[in-house]
């Protein structure tokens, strides 16, 4: 590498040919302070033209640095320094997520509340994601109530159409029914959630109660870039809650607010405190950290809150469908093209889609449910280990190699058509103070063991069980895999 290439103009000439060769345009179309991601760039164009400027510069570079750093300006000046160790900087500096755990003062009940079990109109986001589908089906079946769904979309007639297209996803969609689905046009990350505002006038008189599901979930993205949706989006459906009569918030969280290492090794229950927030490094995990703070703060100024913590969700344990865009899946395809999986002491928590959307709707019904949080982890997880054994059981070539060389082969053997070229950002970072990659964060021993006592006795008597992690479940997830063409057959 010569010297010039520390020089920002060059890097930035360089990533303006590469990103427009990659995109298709001519280099003259890129404005270098216009964000990279709104030419549409996808995350294995991404992965390219980092892998191509490793050759270029001759040194290693973070895939995270392309979402940390989002303009072709900031990313060369950032590449600048990052051979140079006189100036070199961390990715980001700390944001101090204590500091983010401000909630709109006037965001304070201002009606009576009156439980009831069947209310006439719910409100619910995120009716368009895998989980947010399976609420709405619940809620169709539990209840005889409309469904005011959240979409993004140009209009009316474009929001239907999203909805239903999810729900046939699924094999969800049920005509007979479908006139109580009432999408409402609007954005999560925007003032009064994009919804106009004679519509959002009519709804904060109409709607009884509210379920929020929506999240952007990305496994890259910083905090900046998530924290309009996923927190200053429940901050407004916590005031939507609160305008006119009172209506009551079934929040979905995550087990991820306990990703400190405070934790680690530590039985957490219920109703523990989630205080420590140092440490937690995923942007994804951050916005849910102080998105359920802020629920907290409005349960402690009268508003009734609920808070559900489900782990990662798998595929419905009747059908076997399951969300093949999520982790889970990614993971397991990326692995079986690789034919190998890192062998690691690894627990998989998983929770069927179908009992944890049952269990939310049973426990939003029990008047005991207000202010309690719940979690939806599955009682009984399993090794990755049985999952590799299982593998092997139906025909695929699968070895189990030490996690060195498993990263070795990601970075180095995996190409653009396996879907863990993309989440090479995610995989390989190291993050923390303890600089641990983010598979080894989740190894049992830097782990809590999350408690779900409280929450089985909450729904005993209810008919609802977590199935099992077993050769039937397993083997009817993989038959879904397979009729759909997610996998090959081996």
């Amino acid at each position: 590498m010569n010297d010039n290439q520390n020089n920002p103009e060059v890097i930035a000439n360089w990533l303006v040919n590469n990103l427009a060769e990659q995109l298709e345009i001519e280099p003259a179309e890129i404005d270098r302070c216009e964000p990279i991601e709104n030419y549409g760039l996808d995350s294995a164009q991404g992965m390219i033209v980092v892998s191509r400027a490793e050759k270029q510069f001759g040194w290693e570079i973070s895939p995270m640095l392309l979402w940390h750093y989002p303009t072709i300006q900031a990313l060369s000046e950032r590449l600048a320094k990052e051979n140079d160790p006189d100036t070199q900087t961390k990715h980001t500096a700390e944001i101090n997520l204590a500091e983010q755990v401000v909630l709109d003062p006037v965001i304070v009940p201002q009606g009576t509340f009156e439980f009831t079990h069947q209310p006439k109109r719910i409100f619910l986001t995120g009716a368009t994601g895998f989980l947010g589908v399976y609420l709405l089906q619940e809620l169709l079946e539990r209840t005889n109530a409309d469904i005011y769904c959240l979409v993004r979309a140009f209009d009316r007639t474009s929001a239907t159409e999203r909805l239903k297209s999810n729900l046939e996803r699924y094999s969800l969609w049920n005509k007979a029914i479908a006139s109580r689905i009432i999408p409402v046009v609007g954005d999560l990350s925007q003032p009064m959630l994009g919804i106009d505002a004679d519509i959002y006038e009519n709804l904060v008189g109409a709607i009884d109660i509210i379920y929020h599901s929506a999240a952007m979930l990305n496994y890259v993205y910083p905090y900046s870039t998530l924290k309009a949706a996923n927190v200053l989006g429940t901050q407004e459906v916590l005031r939507l809650a609160c305008l006119g009569k009172t209506k009551p918030v079934h929040y979905v969280s995550s087990v991820a607010v306990f990703e400190n290492a405070v934790y680690a090794g530590k039985v957490v229950s219920e109703q523990d405190s989630f205080d420590h927030w140092q440490g937690i490094s995923l942007g994804y995990s951050q916005t849910k950290w102080v998105a359920e703070k802020l629920v907290k703060i409005a349960g402690e100024r009268g508003l009734p809150i609920s808070i559900y913590r489900p782990p990662l969700i798998a595929g419905d344990s009747k059908t076997g469908v399951s969300n093949t865009d999520d982790f889970i899946c990614l993971m397991l395809k990326g692995c079986i093209q690789m034919g190998s999986f890192p062998d690691l002491d690894y627990l998989l928590d998983m929770s069927p889609v179908d009992y944890v959307s049952q269990s939310i709707v049973y426990l939003s019904q029990q008047r005991e449910s207000i202010g309690q949080a719940f979690h939806l982890q599955h009682p009984q997880p399993v090794q990755l280990s049985k999952i590799v054994r299982l593998l092997r059981l139906v025909g695929y070539k699968i070895a189990t190699v030490p996690y060195q060389q498993w990263q070795a082969d990601l970075k180095n053997t995996v190409q653009p058509d396996n879907p863990l070229f993309t989440l090479q950002p995610f995989l390989l970072e190291k993050r923390s103070e303890v600089q641990l990659t983010i598979i080894e964060l989740y190894l049992q021993q830097n782990r809590p063991e999350i408690s779900c006592k409280n929450t089985l006795m909450a729904l005993k008597g209810s008919g609802i069980s977590c199935p099992p992690i077993n050769h039937k479940l397993l083997i009817n997830y993989f038959r879904s895999f397979l009729d759909s063409g997610f996998l090959q057959a081996a």
